[in-house]
């Protein structure tokens, strides 16, 4: 059983750090909550008390959002669910909508937040890859000397271990910004032992840019999560695939280049051969989308091919 003595929701960072400052040591930060029974039954037996639980999803700051032709800022508190109803999010982060469909169901969206997802820092968390393939940086704030005071980290620096951020004890994550990539081809591929409701074995983030004649990527960007400690760019991959001709040759090797990144502790020869037939098809679906439907019948041919 979880015990709670205390629930407190302030509706501002000043409250939020006051009530954190006063209840040091023995408190909890929430939003959605939808992680606080598998964390507190995880690894536990019997019951388990938390003296006081600060929920932050009150705090408007927190539910920003912003999208325009170049930066997406996103309030730490932003429901999953709006990746998937917010036509402009789903615009600038074109892999985020297929993301949030693999997210659980209609009703865990609407209460798991973007912000929690990220603290939470599983190596296999859904929207962390597409999150870091969009360049994203966190932004961190304190109550310090009577002032909020505020800083950002890249997102691929702030993970820094399972379960483990450059989080001080007296921060909160407030937002997330990150490049607005419309335009882009997007895709996201997951795979665990349910369709939802499941922790992902890996996990893939595709977003591509082709150039002006549709032939060849102008921009690559590549991150997976669930082979290791941490999710990761795959930046080798990206610097191999960009500014080159889009062919089945090129897509089959650029899929087995992660593969002897599998560092997980467990069913490796699995997931080698998950992250090299998630690669082939990010890629290819992730081509079609740039490409809006209208690549040109070589390029189709080759993109069929790498499937014969």
């Amino acid at each position: 059983m979880l015990i709670c003595d205390e629930y407190l929701t302030p509706t501002s960072l000043e409250e939020a750090f006051a009530a954190m400052a006063c209840h040091r040591g023995e408190c909890r930060i929430v939003a959605g909550a939808t992680d606080l029974l598998p964390w507190a039954r995880e690894g536990r037996a019997g019951d388990v008390e938390i003296p006081t639980l600060i929920d932050v999803s009150k705090i408007p700051e927190l539910h920003e959002r912003r999208a325009d032709g170049k930066r997406v800022r996103l309030g730490a508190a932003t429901p999953i669910q709006r990746f998937l109803d917010d036509p402009a999010l789903a615009a600038a982060l074109p892999a985020m909508p297929r993301c949030a469909v693999w997210f659980a169901d209609d009703q865990i969206r609407e209460s798991a937040t973007i912000g929690g997802n990220i603290v939470n820092a599983s190596p296999a968390g859904d929207g962390i890859p597409p999150l870091m393939a969009h360049d994203a940086v966190v932004e961190l704030a304190a109550r310090r000397n009577g002032s909020i005071v505020r800083r950002k980290v890249p997102l691929v620096q702030f993970i820094t271990g399972p379960g483990t951020t450059t989080l001080a004890p007296d921060e909160l994550l407030v937002a997330i910004e990150c490049d607005a990539l419309a335009g882009y081809g997007g895709s996201f591929e997951k795979v665990g032992h349910r369709r939802s409701l499941v922790i992902s074995i890996v996990c893939l983030a595709v977003l591509v840019q082709l150039d002006g004649a549709g032939r060849g990527f102008e921009d690559v960007r590549l991150a997976i999560g669930g082979i290791g400690p941490v999710p990761r760019r795959l930046t080798a991959v990206e610097s191999f695939l960009g500014q080159g001709a889009v062919t089945a040759a090129r897509l089959e090797q650029a899929a087995a280049m992660p593969v002897e990144l599998v560092a997980s502790r467990t069913r490796q020869a699995y997931r080698r051969d998950i992250v090299r037939g998630f690669m082939l098809r990010g890629l290819i679906d992730a081509v079609r989308a740039a490409g809006g439907g209208t690549l040109t019948p070589d390029l189709a041919r080759d993109l069929e091919a790498v499937y014969a």
